[in-house]
């Protein structure tokens, strides 16, 4: 019995097309609100995030865009006033540029 490649012997991987054919990913629920809020805003506390806007696992949306390869950056703020309370240690989310994809995602995702 002969050995027979599966699929199509002569063509290439999708994936060797991979940096042409990239695009940005589809995101919605709480991750498209976050998105939108960041990119209309510029800048947003993880308090308001939760509080406000009622997303209460701000800090696991924020991982899943980086996931997807957005530029999420974060600055830890030593003390802020929170309606009327000052907080400690509260993250402060904001998008880099190139918002998508951030530096070295491509990359890191060319060998899969």
């Amino acid at each position: 019995m002969t050995k027979k490649k599966k699929g199509h012997p002569n063509e290439g991987s999708p994936k060797d097309n991979f940096d042409r054919d990239h695009k940005r990913p589809a995101v919605t629920g709480q991750c498209a609100e976050v998105l939108e809020l960041l990119r209309t805003e510029g800048a947003v506390l993880s308090f308001r995030l939760t509080a406000e806007l009622a997303i209460p696992e701000a800090a696991a949306r924020i991982h899943d865009l980086r996931g997807m390869g957005f530029n999420v950056l974060t600055v830890i703020l030593p003390e802020v006033e929170f309606r009327g309370r000052i907080r400690r240690n509260v993250a402060l989310y904001s998008l880099g540029v190139p918002s998508w994809p951030s530096p070295g995602f491509l990359e890191g995702r060319a060998d899969e």
